[in-house]
Formats: structure tokens, C-alpha cells, sequence
């Protein structure tokens, strides 16, 4: 890449274009799971929609191909010298329609934002459980928040998306406009463009009835079997997941629980306080909790249920989805990352169902409604414990084999380690055929494929 021709590229884009050597290209190609290291050729930061197509093109143009990064979450491909790297966090516009009870997100835009805007009209996005985490790339990716049962994936209820596709042109996307490049965006990923915003729907929820239960290692059994049996009998409104943590001895963890393997119970419940205690009551009398958090929140506080890490790391994680679970689930569980164990950091069970295992009014490409459950383990990438790591994580997912459903939950999917067969089993078979005809449509030359790529 010569100078000559970054600067041509420069002079056709309002925002940054940098090479390495530049000052902020470190910043720029920087994203939160810092096991996936992107050394791109350049880096395009994009102002505008204008700006990510006139790097599309270029990158056509010079054979270079695309990356795209938000926040960079669930990042699995690093872009090497022989890539471009857009990245969309200057796209940063959020507008509210209360009317319509609808927002226009930016890609830029991560869901704390939207939160907080939707929130002074009373209204709330189908946002994940960590609030720092970029709204359109969850959403493409499917969307599991914790709204989910009550109201289905982020995925089910998107309006609209703007999209640049591979030649550089700017689509608006929809139901009616090009509907079948509409189905396979929402759970299809960065497969066929660079979608520079979308318009999402927005529901009527001000508080929820949330927060934490911590269980002592030697209740583990119990709430395990508690819970499994718990989940059979909830509502729609109550979307929950039950954790294996093993806590650090630092002062950012409450005292009672610092170096400790607790269990870890993430409840919210859609509706009042009055109404969810008694659902959670069980919950409580299976065992005291060395902490218990739950209380009636403000939407804008649904981060503090899970309190996911906020700051970057080197992530290993792997996940699977399951059926229906029973006691030898919780035994075969146990045994392979209990407290006698060197598992993973954590390991979450947490419950689908609900609205999740209904088709959506408008048919997308998220797969596998019918399965019961997610599970998903994550540590931190310790380059010398990576093959322990990794040791770890196959002795649960193999104790686990009997339950398995088969397929992976799509935003789950991170590391390099989740590209290839993981993404196939993302999808429905006829689905993922369906979505590989659409890449050869929208992107025959598979420029966008420094992702969970499906190939044309």
C-alpha cells in the first residue's frame, strides 16, 4: 500500500484512513476480545455511510478484503495486510420515533445509548444483557437479551436495515425492499454487506424485576437441580440464566464472594416486583444466598443483572445449545466443571423458550427455535494455560453430548476457533444453503469474508 494511494482513498472519505506506522492506527484496529488481533493494510474510520462505500469500493478495487468492527465483540478473523478494516464506530446517530415506538441506530452505536434515549418515552430495545455491547452487530448476529422470552430475539424485530454491499451501493432493506437480502441479514451476520444502520422496534417497558442470586459451591447440586426443574414452569416474562463462576480475589468483587465458586442465578422478570417474587420464592428457599440483589430496576440498569466485564481481554470461549435437561445433567455438569474442577472461568446455562421458539412475523435466518437451552463457557486466554483452557472446555461440551441439541447460537460464536463447521451448524440446513445462494448473489467474490464467513 504506497502512500500515493491511501491518500487517493483519503480524499474520497471524511473520516480517518490509516496505515500502520500512523498515529491511531493501534487505536482504531483495537477491539474488545484482544485474543483476535486486526494488522489490517488500512483502516477506514467511517463518518458516514458515503465513507463505508467508498471503502468498499477501494478495497475492491485494490483486492484487499473487507473487515468491518464496531466495538469488536464476537471477532473471530483478524484482518491481516491483505485487508481493510471499516470501522463504525463514529456512526453514532440514534433517533427515537415514540409514535411509531421505533429507533434508527447507527452502526456505530452501542445499546447503553439506545437505552438511554428510548428510556425518557417510557420505551426499551431488545437489548443483550451487556449494555456496552454495539446494537447492530448483536442484532445481526440474532440478539439474546433479557427481554428475550417475553419478546424474541433483537433479530425478530427489525424494521429496516441500510446496507452497503459489495459493489459499494447503498440498499435500504426491508420487508418489501429486497426481502430475501432482508431475511438472511437478520441472523446472517457481516456475510452480505456493511449495514450502516437500522430501525428497530421498541416495547413498552420502564422496569423489570432483576438482579442476582449467589449460591455457596456446596449448594451447587441443589440450585442446579432447583433451577433446571424451575425453568419448566415459569412465564414468558421470566428470561434467566444460572452461572459457574470462578471469582478472583480482588477488591471489585464483593467480599463474601472474592475467590470463591458460587452459583451465580441472572433473573429478569418483565412485569412488578409484586408479581415476580413469588415466581423467584423457590429460587430463594433452596438454599440461603450469600447475596441476593433482586429488586424492582429501571430498564436502564438491566446491565447490573449480569455485570458482564466491560473492559477489554483475551477471551477462549465455546458454546453449544441443548434439549431439555434432567438430574443426570446437572451430575454430568458438575463433574466436569464443578469446584473440584479446573474448568472454565464461567460457565452459563441460559434458559430459551418463550417468544424465542415462535417464528417471527417476518421469517430471518435465525436457526434452531426449538432448543431449550444455551450453554457457553468463557476464560481468560492466558497464552500459558490456553492448552488447559482448552482441555477444560472439551471435557464439558463432551459430559454435555448427551443433551446436546446440535447447532450453535450465532452471537456466541467467537475466537478463531469458531469459523468453518460452527457456522454451518449456526443455521437450519436448507437455511444455510439458502443464505450461501444469497452470498453468491450479494457478494459472488466473498469480499466480506473476515467474519463467520459463509461462502458463496
Amino acid at each position: 500500500m504506497t502512500n500515493e494511494t491511501k491518500d487517493a482513498l483519503a480524499e474520497r472519505v471524511r473520516g480517518p484512513v490509516l496505515a500502520p506506522g500512523d498515529g491511531g492506527y493501534d487505536d482504531e484496529r483495537r477491539g474488545y476480545d484482544l485474543s483476535i488481533e486486526h494488522r489490517p493494510a488500512i483502516v477506514v474510520g467511517a463518518a458516514t455511510p458515503d465513507d463505508v462505500a467508498a471503502a468498499v469500493l477501494f478495497a475492491h478495487d485494490n483486492d484487499l478484503a473487507v473487515a468491518v468492527q464496531s466495538t469488536g465483540h464476537g471477532a473471530c478473523v483478524a484482518a491481516g495486510d491483505e485487508a481493510l478494516l471499516v470501522a463504525t464506530n463514529r456512526l453514532t446517530g440514534v433517533a427515537v420515533d415514540p409514535a411509531s415506538a421505533t429507533a434508527r441506530v447507527e452502526a456505530g452505536v452501542r445499546w447503553e445509548r439506545v437505552i438511554e434515549e428510548t428510556a425518557q418515552f417510557g420505551l426499551a430495545p431488545l437489548s443483550g444483557s451487556a449494555p456496552f455491547v454495539g446494537a447492530v452487530g448483536y442484532t445481526v448476529g440474532g440478539g439474546l437479551g433479557v427481554l428475550a422470552r417475553r419478546y424474541g430475539y433483537a433479530a425478530d424485530h427489525v424494521r429496516s436495515m441500510e446496507l452497503v454491499t459489495a459493489d459499494g451501493e447503498t440498499l435500504l432493506v426491508g420487508p418489501e425492499e429486497h426481502p430475501e437480502l432482508f431475511w438472511g441479514l437478520r441472523g446472517g451476520k457481516d456475510n452480505f454487506g456493511i449495514v450502516t444502520a437500522m430501525t428497530v422496534d421498541l416495547f413498552p417497558v420502564r422496569s423489570l424485576y432483576g438482579g442476582g442470586l449467589f449460591f455457596a459451591a456446596e449448594d451447587a447440586a441443589r440450585i442446579l437441580d432447583e433451577y433446571i426443574a424451575w425453568t419448566s414452569t415459569v412465564p414468558d416474562e421470566m428470561t434467566s440464566s444460572m452461572a459457574l463462576v470462578r471469582l478472583p480475589d480482588v477488591p471489585a468483587v464483593p467480599e463474601p464472594l472474592r475467590a470463591r465458586f458460587v452459583v451465580h442465578l441472572r433473573i429478569a422478570y418483565c412485569g412488578p416486583q409484586a408479581a415476580g417474587e413469588p415466581l423467584v420464592a423457590p429460587l430463594r428457599a433452596a438454599a440461603p444466598p450469600m447475596i441476593d440483589t433482586l429488586a424492582e430496576i429501571p430498564y436502564t440498569a438491566a446491565g447490573t443483572i449480569h455485570n458482564d466485564p466491560a473492559e477489554p481481554v483475551a477471551a477462549y470461549g465455546e458454546t453449544a445449545l441443548l434439549r431439555e435437561l434432567d438430574r443426570g445433567a446437572v451430575e454430568a455438569l458438575l463433574a466436569a466443571v464443578g469446584p473440584e474442577t479446573d474448568g472454565p472461568t464461567v460457565v452459563e446455562l441460559r434458559q430459551l423458550g418463550g417468544a424465542l421458539g415462535r417464528p417471527p412475523a417476518i421469517p430471518n435466518a435465525v436457526g434452531h427455535r426449538d432448543a431449550a437451552y444455551t450453554l457457553f463457557s468463557v476464560s481468560e486466554a492466558d497464552p500459558a494455560r490456553l492448552d488447559a483452557i482448552r482441555a477444560s472446555n472439551r471435557a464439558l461440551f463432551d459430559a454435555m453430548r448427551p443433551w446436546d441439541h446440535g447447532g450453535v447460537f450465532m452471537n456466541f460464536l467467537a475466537g478463531a476457533h469458531s469459523v468453518g463447521e460452527p457456522v454451518r451448524d449456526a443455521y437450519e440446513p436448507a437455511d444455510f444453503q439458502r443464505l450461501r445462494a444469497l452470498k453468491a448473489r450479494y457478494d459472488p467474490d466473498n469480499l466480506f469474508r473476515l467474519n463467520h464467513n459463509i461462502a458463496p
